[in-house]
């Protein structure tokens, strides 16, 4: 799918889609909470919108035993009773889904009544088979895993995960933490876990803590060494059947935003949806434009209004917010000045090298971009021309090439436009909504 743009200029008022970073979460905990002791009660989790990641999530969940039904914007989900002897998770191209679920998969093969034989294969398509395990695979392993070897497609767990002391490097990912918070509480004695090294995307970590506090108080300690309770050692908790609420999601909203900041006069983007007091580490894209010189605004209802603003170049670490990169890229390529964007080595083992396929994009549109191994070095130019964007598979290219087309003199060409549907699908349309006719 393609998409032309001819300098569109963006006014108006739009929510933010439902954050997919809190559903996956939400969808997890609800799954397991029979599992945990927290009953098998029907619990509830409340996402006004979908998109392929969370679609996979769901998917899953339901293979592994759970019973998950929509009606509106609510989720029903019956927490698993019975295990499958042999299950086929699909992914898609879900990270998060995969390096959640694979040491749920991994301890689910101590639960009592577990069908012997008790098998499980994860399947990932586009680049997921190739995006990194370690050093979460190897501590499973050292756990009592059996798992098929790393990069094979499907990923096959066997075995029986044991209870004891984790550790884990948090440089790579923080959703092998997380994975790991949801697993060690399925088994039946104590477990510590320790993250050691430099800690991703901290900010997200703590969103698990929070969905699995809601289902179990198994969870002590915080960063960098948790203590988990096992279930023969841990009351039950009382079921609760209040519903989770999915909030706005702030990197979809961050196109929106940095959109606005881009905009011409007479022109203004209004976010709504948003919990400032959220956990989501990609809220700071508001302290970042600021910083940049974006005028933004909370109105008292809490809506957050983005002007025609006139930026200049700054220093970004990135460590905590990678999936910012993309869209602060756009911004800094029309700011005055030079932006230097850093500590961002892990997104060449996204969707796509996402390093490689910001510096395209920009390039490919007319912007002055370096290429550096761990981020960019880009130098403001007035505007930018025009050209083709070739998204590589990757929704934050697609979306950030439809950001950067506001700042065009001529047309811009997104080429693999349909990629939104990973996270945004409703991307194109709102896109379309707010562009003045």
């Amino acid at each position: 799918m393609e998409m032309t743009l001819h300098t569109p200029r963006l006014n108006g008022v739009i929510r933010a889609p439902s954050s997919k970073s809190e559903a996956h979460r939400a969808l997890i905990a609800a799954a397991l909470a029979g599992l945990y002791g927290a009953g098998d009660g029907i619990r509830r989790v409340r996402c006004t919108d979908l998109n392929e990641d969370i679609e996979a999530t769901v998917r899953c969940l339901s293979t592994l035993g759970a019973e998950i039904e929509r009606s509106g914007e609510v989720f029903s989900v019956t927490p698993i009773r019975k295990i499958p002897s042999n299950a086929v998770l699909d992914c898609g191209e879900s990270g998060s889904t995969l390096r959640f679920l694979l040491p749920v998969c991994c301890a689910l093969g101590g639960i009592t009544g577990v069908p012997k034989g008790f098998t499980v294969s994860l399947m990932g398509h586009g680049r997921l088979p190739e995006r990194p395990l370690s050093p979460l695979y190897e501590e499973l392993v050292a756990h009592g895993a059996i798992l098929s070897p790393m990069g094979t497609n499907p990923l096959v767990v066997q075995g029986k995960l044991t209870a004891g002391s984790y550790t884990v490097d948090g440089g790579v990912s923080s959703q092998f933490i997380s994975g790991l918070l949801f697993a060690l509480p399925l088994l039946a004695e104590n477990s510590t876990l320790s993250v050691t090294g430099r800690i991703e995307s901290v900010p997200y970590i703590g969103m698990t803590v929070d969905a699995i506090s809601r289902v179990t108080g198994a969870i002590g300690g915080d960063l960098p060494h948790f203590s988990v309770a096992g279930r023969s050692s841990r009351p039950p908790k009382l079921p609760d059947d209040r519903a989770s609420l999915v909030g706005g999601d702030w990197s979809g909203a961050a196109f929106f935003l940095t959109a606005g900041v881009l905009g011409r006069k007479g022109t203004s983007v209004t976010l709504t949806g948003l919990d400032p007091h959220s956990r989501q580490g990609d809220k700071a894209i508001v302290d970042v434009l600021r910083r940049m010189g974006g005028r933004i605004t909370v109105t008292e209802s809490g809506e957050l209004i983005a002007s025609p603003s006139r930026l200049c170049g700054v220093e970004i670490n990135a460590a905590q917010i990678p999936d910012l990169v993309p869209i602060l890229a756009v911004a800094a390529s029309v700011a005055e000045g030079e932006s230097r964007i850093y500590g961002a080595a892990r997104l060449r083992l996204k969707e796509s090298d996402r390093i490689k396929t910001v510096c395209d994009l920009l390039s490919a549109l007319g912007g002055d971009v370096t290429e550096t191994p761990d981020g960019l070095f880009i130098r403001g130019v007035s505007s930018l021309r025009g050209g083709v964007v070739n998204a590589a598979g990757d929704h934050r290219i697609a979306m950030s090439g439809a950001v950067a087309a506001t700042v065009c003199r001529e047309a811009t060409l997104v080429v693999g436009a349909e990629s939104v549907a990973k996270s945004y699908p409703a991307f194109w349309e709102e896109f379309q909504r707010l562009s003045l006719k």
